[in-house]
């Protein structure tokens, strides 16, 4: 049996002061402007859990203008 050459990688969620959330390799220092959100895992488990925090895909300020 050989060993996986491409061991699965981990994911971190960030979010940006805007509230928009992407995906960054869990090892590499994150970008200017993001932040993680505290979630980590596969990229699947990632993925589903942006879909479930991220419910509104407008900008916060594009949010607080349209607020009432």
């Amino acid at each position: 049996m050989t060993a996986d050459p491409d061991p699965p990688q981990v994911f971190a969620v960030v979010v940006n002061d805007e509230e928009q959330y992407s995906l960054w390799p869990d090892a590499r220092p994150l970008p200017p402007g993001w932040r993680r959100d505290g979630f980590t895992g596969p990229e699947t488990a990632c993925l589903a859990h942006i879909e479930t925090v991220w419910t509104d895909m407008r900008p916060l300020s594009l949010r607080r203008e349209t607020a009432p």
